[in-house]
């Protein structure tokens, strides 16, 4: 029971250690000096003295400090420092000792301990001096001296203790008047700052019903803050799928961080109360969780109206779209003259003539390129990207095209080699090799692209080497990697690399041309199949590109391709 602060206890065990050290010294110099052995006879210092002040020196120095609990700590000290005093009274006097006046100023310091360690040291020291000091029991109760040294003692720890809790109570009222106006203020702050917050706050508990609303939040929902106080927040924060259709799971988001008790991230569709004004909104939610306990009491979301950017995104995309496919038919008509200028049989052309012109043909396939991947970015943004997903064995797919491509690589002076599963397949009777097969539904034409691009870039930027192709997987995944020799990407750029328009800027990125938009391409195309595409890399070792897909169960390719047989008939 700790009634004052720890810096208490600390002075404490300095006093007692320094006590300690007194009485060690004069204890050694009472038997060691002749001068000083009055000290011995009248003043009560023996040896057992000695060794109980230099144990309290030590104490003091040693272990007190590695103590964590310093009530503890400070107790053991006072108790070192009782057994001294004790022996001090019991050598020199017993009751008619001056060393009562040092025991009674160390109940009086006792109080600091609490209850329990006054109840103790009044017990022991009320049976030292009616059992130790006057005699035997039946003696001692009528001995008015013993009787007056316990009464005093008794007397002292109610008053040392009654000191000591009013200082504390007065001390931590002052430190709980403090903490609550800190508290008030920082509440005002935190009240000022929500509400001041454009962006929308919403405060649910472990039932998922509002407990705080800011007026952001309200705007967005349509509903007064006093109203939704209270109310499960799936009545108030109407939500849907960014096209306005029902979202995929039957858990609303906020039960579903209170299921998973994990961060939820999504850009979303939200209703008005009537129903009249729809919002896209960029909706974090994020469990709230005791740090000790480690207990969940409820969820904080953060909503951010993204509907005017969305619009931008999409009349942008809208432009892109529109010019990039206007464009195309000029830049393939100038491609298709410059193709038949350069035709022998078409025309004659000195050689100088003919460098321009190939420059330019150059230029204008780079130029319809750059319209064409334009095109799909911006079609791949809203939606519009066309897929025919079917259920396809990666291992020969990818064998048939890595066959289309190894000229390529060859043409570089670049190795090439394709490996399914773990390279090391079994062989069944006959010699045969057994290779596992893994698959996957994916459009062919539109992986197609993903892949050559990757190839394509692998090849472009690996001077020397090889560049090699695997397939493997498990039970629920499909991998595919692309793998080079090349120069390697700074990993600072890696988690840009999939981003619109971005290029890695080092010396080998400024010599070989790019739109900055085929990673992009990519990425979309992968996350139409629910996959992932990342790249791992180190400067000078080379790149490794990844995609993964979900794997198809045996009976579900079945099921596929009993579906599709059956559409065709």
């Amino acid at each position: 029971m700790q009634l004052v602060a720890d810096k208490f206890y600390i002075w404490f065990n300095r006093i007692a250690a320094v006590l300690g050290g007194i009485l060690f010294v004069l204890a050694v110099a009472s038997w060691t000096l002749p001068a000083l052995s009055v000290l011995k006879a009248e003043w009560g210092f023996t040896p057992i003295t000695g060794v109980l002040g230099l144990f309290q020196v030590m104490y003091a120095l040693i272990f007190f400090n590695h103590r964590r609990n310093l009530w503890i700590a400070g107790l053991l000290s006072a108790m070192i420092l009782t057994l001294n005093i004790v022996g001090l009274i019991h050598g020199s006097g017993d009751l008619h000792s001056w060393f009562l006046i040092l025991w009674a100023i160390q109940v009086l310091a006792s109080g600091m301990f609490g209850s329990y360690a006054l109840i103790g040291c009044g017990f022991m020291m009320t049976l030292y001096f009616v059992l130790a000091t006057t005699g035997p029991a039946i003696h001692s109760l009528s001995d008015p001296l013993a009787i007056g040294a316990v009464l005093g003692t008794y007397i002292l720890s109610v008053i040392s203790y009654l000191v000591w809790n009013h200082l504390y109570a007065e001390a931590e009222g002052n430190r709980l008047n403090q903490l609550a106006g800190q508290l008030k203020g920082n509440q005002q702050q935190s009240a000022i700052l929500i509400q001041s917050i454009t962006d929308g706050i919403i405060v649910t508990d472990t039932e998922s019903r509002i407990s705080l609303l800011n007026p952001a939040a309200a705007k967005m929902t349509g509903w007064p803050v006093e109203d939704a106080t209270g109310i499960a927040v799936r009545q108030v924060a109407k939500l849907a799928q960014e096209d306005g259709k029902e979202l995929a799971t039957t858990l609303h988001p906020f039960d579903q961080v209170l299921k998973d008790n994990q961060q939820y991230s999504d850009v979303l569709q939200i209703k008005d109360r009537e129903g009249k004004k729809v919002s896209v909104v960029s909706l974090v939610i994020s469990p709230i969780v005791l740090p000790k306990s480690n207990q969940t009491i409820g969820t904080v979301a953060v909503l951010r109206d993204v509907s005017a950017s969305r619009d931008e995104e999409h009349r942008r995309a809208d432009f892109i779209s529109t010019a990039s496919h206007e464009m195309r038919t000029p830049v393939a008509a100038i491609e298709g003259y410059l193709a038949l200028a350069l035709n022998e049989k078409v025309s004659k052309i000195d050689m100088k003539a003919r460098d321009f012109l190939v420059k330019a043909h150059e230029s204008s396939q780079r130029l319809g390129t750059l319209f064409q991947d334009l095109l799909t970015s911006a079609k791949a943004e809203d939606g519009r990207l066309v897929s025919h997903p079917v259920a396809t064995e990666m291992g020969e797919y990818l064998e048939q095209l890595t066959d289309g491509l190894r000229f390529a690589a060859e043409k570089k002076g670049l190795l090439m080699d394709f490996t399914v599963g773990t390279g090391q397949q079994a062989k069944a009777g006959g010699g045969k090799i057994i290779k596992p097969l893994y698959y996957a539904q994916i459009d062919p034409d539109r992986m197609r692209e993903v892949i050559t691009n990757l190839f394509d870039n692998a090849v472009k930027y690996t001077e020397s080497g090889k560049i090699s192709i695997g397939l493997t997987g498990n039970n629920d995944l499909i991998q595919l990697y692309i793998r080079d020799t090349g120069h390697g990407i700074p990993s600072e750029d890696l988690p840009h690399l999939f981003q619109k328009f971005y290029r890695v800027d080092n010396s080998s990125t400024r010599t070989i041309g790019g739109t900055g938009l085929g990673l992009f391409i990519c990425r979309k195309i992968v996350e139409l199949y629910n996959g992932r595409v990342w790249a791992e890399s180190e400067i000078n070792k080379g790149s490794t590109f990844y995609i993964n897909l979900p794997r198809l169960s045996t009976q579900k390719v079945a099921e596929l391709q009993t579906t599709a047989s059956q559409s065709t008939v």
